[in-house]
């Protein structure tokens, strides 16, 4: 599942993309077609991502919620100007076009080993995409293309093309509506990395007798962490991930929330979660294209620690797999 740097990701490019213009809407799948007449020829007026969630904002009071979920993912196109913020390797910012999957699309651009290609992709890994090998590499010939597989959702101005698929939530709510969702999440950094946001979530936490490795994953008490980011912030913390979290002390929480406001502005400016301070030159460049290189205990499990030496370990844990090292976390 995309975490929240790729949902801020996709937000801003709908920012320098849409905003301010007035898309047609449409559903070519069919399954949104009454939300897409809703919101067809009505101006954009913001973009926005909390934690895992985007919102669309639509005169008239109208908001595009879309939730990603595990097979989301959204695919750009036309004449695609990229957010001064992101980091497209390679070319310039600003004057990109994207690809397929999201982002700038060159034959030779970084794809690691799993073709999870998360500098180009926003939303699904490339494996589960469909028609990724022929249109990867093929410029369409014409604007806006025709729609390829299951499109939910298209957007379409004068220059722009975003097409939206396999979504677990897409759905159009009126602001009441949108305050409800929002309030049930908890805080995110991206938004506002303030003293009083810090402060939210570690109140929130300390509410919790569950494990701290659980709470991090708790969207209602801090938005946009999933399992990569979960793993790779208690190891960085050297915290046991069983430890419940209202036994933690309040300024190992306060660090826990400065370091993913850290990874996550990473994230966001790079498209690649890379969770190891410090790579520059070769090292960086191979984080880029081998997940192995840009984590410390994710997928990683049976290998030494690069910290004691320990082996990786991996079990089950609230019915996702968790990375963790049982020498240097306690």
């Amino acid at each position: 599942m995309p975490e929240g740097h790729s949902v801020h990701r996709i937000a801003r490019q709908f920012a320098v993309n849409f905003v301010g213009t007035a898309p047609e809407v449409s559903s070519p799948q069919g399954r949104f077609a009454q939300g897409a007449a809703l919101l067809s020829g009505r101006e954009m007026l913001d973009a926005r991502a909390v934690g895992k969630q985007m919102f669309l904002e639509f005169a008239g009071d109208h908001w595009l919620r879309v939730h990603l979920g595990i097979y989301g993912a959204w695919d750009f196109s036309g004449q695609v100007r990229v957010h001064p913020s992101i980091q497209i390797h390679g070319q310039t910012p600003g004057h990109s076009k994207l690809g397929q999957t999201g982002e700038y699309s060159r034959p030779d651009r970084p794809v690691d080993r799993d073709a999870e290609d998360s500098v180009t992709s926003i939303g699904a890994p490339r494996r589960v995409r469909m028609a990724e090998t022929d249109r990867a590499t093929t410029e369409p010939t014409t604007f806006p293309p025709e729609p390829v597989g299951q499109v939910r959702v298209r957007l379409l101005n004068n220059l722009v093309c975003a097409d939206l698929r396999g979504p677990t939530a897409c759905e159009v709510l009126t602001p009441g509506e949108v305050d409800a969702v929002v309030q049930k999440l908890g805080p995110d950094p991206a938004n506002a990395n303030t003293p009083a946001e810090r402060e939210r979530f570690v109140e929130r936490a300390l509410r919790k007798k569950t494990p701290i490795g659980l709470v991090l994953m708790d969207q209602s008490v801090i938005a946009g962490i999933g399992n990569v980011y979960r793993a790779e912030m208690l190891f960085r913390a050297g915290l046991d991930p069983h430890t419940p979290a209202n036994t933690l002390d309040r300024t190992v929480l306060e660090a826990l929330w400065d370091d993913w406001a850290h990874l996550l502005e990473i994230g966001i400016t790079v498209g690649q979660m890379i969770t190891i301070d410090g790579l520059t030159g070769d090292a960086y460049q191979r984080a880029l294209m081998d997940r192995d290189e840009r984590h410390s205990v994710y997928k990683l499990e049976g290998t030494p620690c690069a910290r004691c030496g320990t082996n990786i370990s991996l079990e089950e844990f609230g019915a996702r797999k968790l990375y963790w090292c049982s020498g240097c976390q306690t």
